[in-house]
């Protein structure tokens, strides 16, 4: 019989309740985008890189390693000698390394030097992996690949070309030896997009005429020269590495960090990336302010549009109090009321929000480098839709007590 009354109830003022249904409803789907937006941003950044078992550099903290070599966020303390490099590689357990090289830029953006098993172990996103959306890898010395975002912002196309300066706020041009952008990646979200890669001969290519960090007063070397000459590698900056198994990652990590021949570490990319989530994580907690301020408001909300409806409704609920309904069936009435509204708004709340995530997702993506999921709730989505109806239920509550008391001094004289 309740239920059947505050149906009909509920009926009788439909587009009063469609409102209200209608304004909870956007309030929880910009709830649920903030959540979305938090958790995806969480995930795009602990996905900066994937199934890199080992990052491995000279003797610094695991967080100012990953920002340099990953993010290309500061400096190298130390280099790491081409002979440790090669003495690692050997080893049984590697299954594959890339060596990088870092310490040139181009208006703003770091130059990385690598090899092309780069572009083939480089994965992001769990198994995604580095994609040419023009042109094609470095073949030739001054061949270079453009993040897409260089490409994008710098207005680079496939041809163009790139002087590389030395250091990064450095006023030294190698512009003897200009660059031809031969390929650009797609788009990935990750620091990659921000980078000019160009291979380890380039590298040694540029600094020829280079002594202790500094140019040799006069002297330039042909090209025809530089592209004869055995560019070696003398050292590189930091190296990805891939181990053959699982189990043997902590042993082989625990080597590195005893090496005995130059001061290495060896991280684990995943577990430095939560440590620099933890440091940087205040994005995350603001968003997580605004869930629950958009929470509270949307609660505040309800009971405001319930309280402003009740004079609407004290002859009604005189009525029901002159035919001898209890306190319990008003304060009922009115709870389930609250129930039903709150449970519609979550359905058409989700509803929205899969609407509007299907149409803004590859936007968000493309700009702003965040995989929004669109994928059931989890669990502690569901704790939260439980938890918003109680506490709507619970709002309920004031709106509630007051039509009881509006009943009781009432009778049946009010006049509306």
């Amino acid at each position: 019989m309740l239920l059947k009354l505050t149906l009909n109830s509920l009926y009788a003022r439909l587009l009063t309740v469609s409102m209200t249904i209608f304004a909870i409803s956007l309030s929880l789907m910009l709830y649920l985008s903030v959540e979305k937006l938090r958790s995806s941003a969480y995930t795009s950044f602990t996905n900066t890189i994937s199934q890199t078992d080992l990052i491995v550099g000279s003797r610094t903290g695991s967080v100012q390693l990953l920002l340099y070599s990953i993010f290309r966020i500061g400096n190298a303390t130390n280099n790491i000698t081409w002979e440790s490099y090669q003495d690692i590689i050997e080893k049984d357990e590697v299954e594959w390394a890339v060596p990088i090289s870092l310490g040139d830029s181009h208006k703003g953006y770091r130059v990385m030097g690598t090899n092309k098993d780069f572009f083939k172990h480089y994965k992001y996103r769990g198994n995604k992996s580095l994609v040419i959306k023009d042109g094609k890898y470095f073949s030739d010395l001054y061949d270079v690949v453009l993040g897409f975002s260089v490409a994008e912002k710098l207005d680079y196309q496939i041809n163009s070309s790139i002087i590389v300066s030395h250091g990064l706020k450095s006023f030294t041009d190698h512009d003897e030896q200009p660059f031809k952008v031969s390929g650009i990646l797609a788009k990935t979200g990750t620091p990659v997009d921000n980078t000019i890669i160009v291979s380890l001969k380039a590298i040694e290519a540029i600094h020829v005429d280079w002594s202790s960090g500094a140019k040799i007063p006069g002297q330039i070397t042909p090209i025809d020269e530089i592209r004869k000459m055995d560019l070696a590698t003398s050292n590189i900056t930091a190296i990805l590495l891939g181990i053959d198994s699982k189990l043997k990652i902590f042993q082989f990590q625990r080597w590195i960090n005893e090496y005995p021949e130059e001061a290495l570490t060896a991280i684990l990319p995943g577990v430095a990336l939560q440590e620099l989530w933890r440091i940087v994580g205040v994005v995350e907690n603001i968003l997580l302010g605004i869930s629950f301020v958009v929470i509270l408001t949307t609660l505040m909300g309800m009971a405001a549009i319930v309280l402003s409806s009740l004079n609407e409704r004290r002859r009604e609920m005189a009525i029901w109090r002159a035919m001898g309904a209890s306190p319990k069936i008003v304060i009922g009435l009115l709870m389930l009321e609250a129930l039903i509204i709150s449970s519609v708004s979550i359905f058409f709340s989700t509803i929205l929000l899969f609407i509007l995530l299907y149409f803004l997702q590859p936007w968000i993506d493309t700009t702003y480098g965040i995989l929004v999921t669109v994928e059931m709730f989890s669990l502690s989505d569901i704790y939260i839709f439980i938890l918003f109806i109680f506490a709507a239920m619970f709002v309920s509550l004031i709106p509630a007590l007051r039509a009881y008391w509006f009943s009781i001094n009432d009778g049946m004289t009010v006049k509306i």
